[in-house]
């Protein structure tokens, strides 16, 4: 029998096994062993499962819970054993997930038609935990695609059924367990032994699947109760259903019918609206409010929110003035540093508080201020030349992700602030159990923007992404609570039109560099959507910060 050389990463050596041999066997024989339960496998840079077989010369490492893909695996099997033991305790109930909060998965018991009970739960993670002992393993078939779409409309999963039917493939795969098919589009675990830690817990009015720590596996992740984030996301959700669009399939329904126009129409009108509620809210503090802070991780479209809101402050008659807390970074030497050594911009820190809190009591007290600019060449802050004088009915806007941090105004009451959370939250799901990270949304959001305006390639913005989510994770999310109200940037369009910008970036990455992973994979999401035109998108769109276009100055 031919034999094929590998080299793993793992043993930094170099081995030859017979054609077909999986990776399963090949960990075996070597002998892997990581921190946690082996998931998966990079080959070629390339996510695969245990089960694939290995034709030809590959470069391969073994991967666990630690790797970002390693984790996914680990989740979209949880997942399924979820639906299974749904399935099993509640036959006539659908299980939705909708979308992570909380350090979990919240999901809905569609049919159960009554409050889910702390007896339901138990019932659920019994019958997991069942189904864990059992050791089932996960098995992969290609069928026609017609028989794919009959069994999972038999199984009530109508909304995967018509994604698969519009890719119009002879065959498709679905995994199943047992007699159950589905799918999620990656690699799954080889069977529901491997599932070692995972929770669930009552929330709001349906349930959190909470999953392992990456680093800390067997412990789950904590729970908080994000009133705020769970109402912005509900609204999300009553948005998609005013829109009737709540799956990738049923947008991209719009876009083979030509209605795009009406989708991306109602999007931003909505936007309009809450926009301009959050403005009559502020309003309606009668000019208690002197200063209103906008915060949100990267990409959510910051810098055109602020710039809208201050239009709908005018229209209810107040002068509003934009000030950006980037131009109060201290000098780069006095910056702090991580713990690797590099200097931590995203620190608060970072920011001169005492300064910056100096200047806003001397502005509401009437005085002239000359507003400093942070020269990001230099490293230093200098003056922009332009000063600044409040009068009755002015207000100013201050954008920064520290805007929620309880120690960035202290100085200023807080009856004279309005804080303000964006972020992108996906309006929808790929279908109903497979929800789109809004992580993923900005990525590709900020990818596009790097690559136009900023000279960035993808593998630039990919490698510098574990960065900049490491720092909102420690300096943006926690005091997301804090925000007087959330506003959702994203729009239910807004992925197939992103489609058509993304993915030629995205083909730049190389097989053999280590981002490589990470643009397949969103090249592979991307390819459910179809695309959809940019040409009914209004100058003063959100997206139009990424795109281009955009009738505002930044």
């Amino acid at each position: 029998m031919k034999q094929i050389e590998i080299f793993c990463n793992n043993t930094k050596s170099t081995h030859t096994y017979p054609m077909g041999t999986s990776l399963l066997e090949i960990s075996q024989d070597l002998n892997i062993k990581l921190r946690n339960t082996l998931c998966g496998a990079l080959v070629n840079n390339q996510v695969k499962e245990l089960s694939f077989c290995v034709v030809k010369p590959k470069h391969i490492e073994f991967i666990d819970v630690t790797h970002p893909d390693g984790l996914r695996i680990y989740i979209r099997s949880l997942i399924f054993v979820l639906y299974a033991a749904v399935k099993e305790v509640f036959p006539h109930v659908s299980l939705k997930v909708q979308n992570g909060i909380s350090n979990g998965y919240f999901c809905e018991l569609q049919g159960l038609e009554r409050e889910i009970s702390e007896s339901d739960i138990f019932s659920i993670k019994q019958e997991m935990k069942a189904l864990v002992e059992a050791d089932i393993p996960f098995v992969k078939k290609g069928i026609t695609t017609n028989s794919a779409v009959e069994l999972l409309i038999r199984q009530g999963l109508e909304e995967k059924a018509e994604l698969f039917e519009q890719q119009g493939h002879l065959y498709s795969f679905l995994y199943f367990l047992n007699d159950l098919g589905n799918y999620f589009y990656g690699n799954l675990l080889p069977s529901t032994g491997y599932i070692s830690n995972f929770g669930i817990v009552p929330y709001f009015d349906g349930l959190l699947l909470q999953v392992p720590r990456r680093k800390h596996f067997h412990s789950l992740r904590k729970v908080e109760v994000l009133t705020k984030l769970f109402e912005v996301f509900q609204e999300q959700k009553d948005w998609a259903e005013i829109l009737n669009v709540s799956t990738i399939a049923s947008l991209n329904s719009f876009a083979l019918q030509n209605k795009s126009g009406d989708i991306i129409k109602i999007s931003e009108a909505l936007h309009e609206k809450k926009i301009a509620e959050i403005a009559n809210q502020i309003s309606a503090r009668n000019g208690d409010v002197k200063v209103v802070l906008v915060a949100g991780p990267s990409a959510s479209g910051k810098t055109t929110f602020s710039k809208r809101l201050g239009v709908q402050l005018a229209v209810n008659g107040m002068r509003p003035y934009q000030i950006s807390l980037d131009d109060y970074f201290v000098d780069r030497e006095l910056t702090p540093k991580d713990e690797h050594g590099e200097y931590d911009f995203e620190a608060l820190e970072a920011i001169d508080i005492d300064y910056f809190n100096k200047q806003l009591v001397e502005l509401f007290e009437g005085k002239e201020v000359r507003l400093p600019k942070f020269d990001f060449h230099s490293g230093r802050r200098g003056v922009n030349g332009t000063t600044l004088k409040l009068g009755q009915g002015d207000i100013l806007i201050v954008e920064g992700i520290h805007g929620m941090n309880p120690g960035l105004l202290t100085d200023v009451h807080n009856e004279n602030t309005f804080k303000i959370f964006i972020s992108a939250l996906t309006q929808i799901s790929v279908d109903e159990h497979t929800h789109i990270s809004t992580a993923d949304n900005r990525l590709l959001r900020r990818m596009i923007r790097d690559y136009n305006y900023r000279g960035y390639l993808a593998a630039d913005t990919i490698k510098r992404w574990p960065s900049v989510r490491k720092g909102e994770e420690k300096n943006i999310f926690p005091y997301q609570e804090n925000a007087h109200v959330m506003f959702n940037s994203a729009t239910i369009y807004e992925l197939a039109v992103l489609k058509k910008y993304a993915e030629p970036i995205l083909k730049t990455v190389m097989e053999n560099q280590a981002e490589y992973t990470e643009s397949t994979r969103l090249l592979e999401f991307l390819s459910y959507f179809k695309p959809i035109s940019d040409h009914e998108i209004p100058p003063t769109s959100l997206l139009r910060e990424f795109l281009g276009g955009s009738s505002f100055v930044y």
